[in-house]
């Protein structure tokens, strides 16, 4: 994929998840900095960004990565919607094959959140405290966003009360942070905390969602890694696209427009296609743990509601 973002769904078996959750040993544990120094930056973390600086910047001289809401030459139908939000919401991009997270398209179940979204931010060290305020400003006001678009109940608040996690980190604090955070981070799961920490650079960020073993059609949580070296559009970017795929639109086709849930990256952020989709999937009409077959009878009408309500 091109800029390698993604959401993989994790099905927890709480019981294996309680006797995973250990803390770190506080011998280990690094003596806190004074506030006043920071760490030093890799070699690596400064390829990387310099690296996200140049496909950011190749990308805008092709004329992707764009803002456009609701952009005239990228017109849609109450067809497209329902067969975009089939593939989106109805399909996986990633199976997991014995522990390992493989591409491959395949038709799932309807899932989305049925409980309050309670969003917990952790920066690493090397993130500014100017970054940090426009990061926290774009969470914040992406998440009343989202949360009217779905009805959900979602705000922002410390990570420890949090059931979806975001993690703004470059790649020294990929292989450092999650493993302390895992001690009081219950989302954190090792699987988890393994794949942050090998992460390679073409995945941009990427979104884990959550659920339990006996409702794995229910988001229980969710946690979402922005690699701390993007600039600006992108970042925005993976925050917008990552903090949505997270809600239940996992999935990515090629031939989904105007959408951010196509791997062409012509549009950076969510869009008015978009917006109607996240309403779709969460009209009551439709029932998680819904497959495509059963819910493609309902599709058309709840397409059309959602297309009548999104116009001005």
């Amino acid at each position: 994929m091109t800029l390698g973002r993604i959401l993989l769904v994790i099905t927890l078996f709480l019981a294996g998840c309680e006797e995973a959750i250990v803390a770190p040993n506080p011998v280990l544990t690094p003596k806190p900095r004074p506030a006043m120094i920071k760490p030093a930056v890799s070699d690596e973390s400064v390829r990387i960004k310099s690296y996200y600086a140049s496909v950011q910047a190749r990308l805008l001289s092709q004329g992707k990565l764009r803002q456009e809401h609701s952009p005239k030459d990228a017109p849609f139908t109450a067809d497209d919607l329902v067969r975009n939000f089939e593939r989106v919401a109805l399909y996986d991009e990633y199976t997991n094959e014995a522990g390992v997270f493989v591409e491959e398209q395949t038709s799932s179940y309807l899932r989305r959140w049925q409980k309050p979204v309670r969003i917990g931010l952790h920066f690493g060290a090397s993130v500014t405290a100017v970054q940090k305020a426009k990061d926290k400003k774009l969470v914040s006001s992406f998440a009343a966003r989202l949360g009217a678009l779905t009805g959900l109940n979602i705000r922002v608040t410390n990570i420890k009360n949090a059931n979806f996690v975001m993690l703004f980190l470059n790649r020294d604090e990929q292989q450092i942070d999650p493993g302390l955070l895992a001690a009081t981070v219950p989302q954190l799961l090792p699987s988890i905390v393994r794949e942050i920490e090998t992460s390679p650079r073409n995945i941009f960020c990427v979104a884990y969602a959550l659920s339990n073993a006996d409702s794995p059609t229910d988001y229980s949580g969710a946690v979402v890694l922005v690699k701390a070296e993007h600039s600006a559009i992108m970042r925005r970017s993976c925050i917008e696209e990552e903090m949505t795929q997270a809600l239940g639109l996992a999935n990515d086709d090629p031939n989904i427009r105007p959408s951010i849930f196509n791997d062409d990256e012509e549009f950076a952020l969510l869009t008015k296609h978009d917006e109607i989709l996240l309403k779709m999937l969460y009209d009551p009409r439709l029932r998680v743990g819904m497959t495509p077959e059963r819910a493609r009878p309902l599709l058309r009408s709840v397409a059309n509601d959602a297309l009548k309500s999104n116009r001005i």
